[in-house]
């Protein structure tokens, strides 16, 4: 492989001082609660009004919403509850008999609470909206939070027509970390969440980050990042169209193609620009573009299986040849999109899969936000005093083999107590009760 395009960026630096700054806010909102959010939102977004957005001005909000806007949001509503519905009814409770007196089994149980970010900073986020909420709720979450910066007075009207919608039960008028950690703290009267999830910038992810372990989180999140696997069949323009558009997330947003066109390599570092030119983001393009952006030149398509794995990319566009040797050869991505008519834009918006995703190589270890992110697998057994005489006796024996005597000794009980007249050649305290 060779790189046609490098990234002339190095985030790391960038990255130690958001560490750095989100660890302070997070001290201090620790220590003072909802007195230091309130500092931090009338400082860094001018807000002084309430956080909790009352009935009132939600039903005023949504009034406002055009009625062809909540046909398309209540359309990709519609396609994410399904798919999210279809998740949640592919897990399932069960129950088996593993020996003789010895039953096993598992309950699926969702999280008491759920925060959703929904980012709102340069754009409305109306699909991250459902996209969180809507899967929180299909999983079976009992009470969701969610929260997004207010744009000038209040949140985008068509945002909270999403939250409301896909039935948030608390919406804060609240971004970046203090949101964050409002949610995970159980400020302005809602209860703590037990996960937290949904994209952001760089200090909304941080503040998960660390906050990771006291709460669930979905996914460890960078910038959104965005791969083309494509051969000499794909048209240049579709290819750089499609770069283009993820691009626009920020500034700091990876795009990469990976082929094996010199051809298509040439034409798409020279459109893409233009097509920056032609963006109301424009800018946004050209700055990810040039300090993130990369086309990695491949001799065939199993170097670009290898190379397109080795990213581990949150999106995986491949507009190729032979799409089934493609969908069953790739194993590490966030969401894949099949063939030139499913575009990453499909994902993000409306086809119904889930738009958050793993970032920055977690694709290795983890897929995105699903149902199964918002439930608990709780195991639970059940031991006859007859099953007791295999299991308590190997369980004995394993105990003494890891030299944990205590643990042998609640198993040996069990047999002296179930089958005292037997003979029994371990090391026992006398059977009697202790008062």
């Amino acid at each position: 492989m060779q790189h046609v395009k490098r990234p002339a960026a190095d985030p790391e630096t960038e990255d130690r001082k958001v560490r750095a700054a989100v660890e302070t806010m997070l001290a201090r909102i620790r220590r003072d609660g909802e007195a230091a959010v309130t500092g931090y939102a009338r400082d860094l977004d001018g807000w002084t009004g309430p956080f909790v957005l009352s009935a009132e001005k939600k039903a005023r909000l949504i009034a406002g919403v055009p009625d062809d806007q909540k046909a398309d949001i209540a359309f990709a509503h519609k396609q994410i509850r399904r798919f999210a519905e279809a998740q949640r009814a592919s897990l399932s409770a069960f129950e088996i008999e593993a020996e003789p007196g010895v039953r096993l089994g598992q309950r699926v149980v969702p999280v008491g609470c759920a925060g959703c970010y929904v980012p709102g900073g340069r754009y409305a986020h109306i699909a991250s909206a459902l996209m969180s909420v809507t899967t929180a709720k299909a999983a079976g979450v009992p009470v969701v939070v969610a929260a997004s910066p207010p744009r000038g007075d209040s949140i985008a009207p068509a945002a909270v027509y999403a939250m409301d919608l896909a039935g948030a039960d608390v919406i804060l008028e609240m971004g970046g970390v203090q949101a964050i950690a409002s949610m995970a703290f159980g400020l302005f009267g809602a209860p703590e969440a037990d996960i937290l999830v949904g994209p952001g910038n760089a200090y909304v992810a941080e503040a998960k980050r660390q906050l990771f372990g006291e709460v669930g989180i979905d996914v460890f999140a960078g910038p959104t990042e965005s791969a083309v696997v494509a051969d000499d069949t794909a048209d240049p323009m579709t290819v750089a169209v499609d770069l283009a558009s993820q691009a626009e997330h920020g500034t700091n947003s990876p795009v990469w193609l990976f082929t094996t066109s010199q051809t298509l390599a040439d034409a798409v570092a020279r459109i893409l620009p233009r097509i920056a030119d032609d963006m109301p983001s424009g800018a946004v393009v050209k700055a990810a573009w040039e300090n993130h952006g990369e086309i990695v030149l491949c001799a065939d398509r199993d170097e670009m299986r290898e190379v397109a794995d080795r990213y581990a990319p949150e999106h995986l566009q491949v507009i190729a040849e032979d799409l089934d040797w493609w969908k069953a050869n790739l194993t590490t991505y966030g969401s894949l999109f099949l063939g030139e008519g499913a575009t990453v834009t499909h994902g993000d918006k409306c086809s119904g899969t889930n738009h958050i995703l793993p970032t920055k190589r977690a694709a290795r270890y983890s897929g995105g936000l699903n149902v199964m992110k918002f439930l608990k697998i709780l195991t639970w057994q059940s031991i006859t005093p007859d099953a007791n005489l295999a299991f308590s006796a190997a369980a004995s024996r394993i105990s003494r083999a890891e030299g944990m005597d205590g643990h042998a000794r609640s198993c040996d009980w069990r047999l002296r107590r179930y089958w005292p007249d037997r003979e029994w050649d371990f090391e026992v305290a006398r059977q009697r009760r202790y008062e």
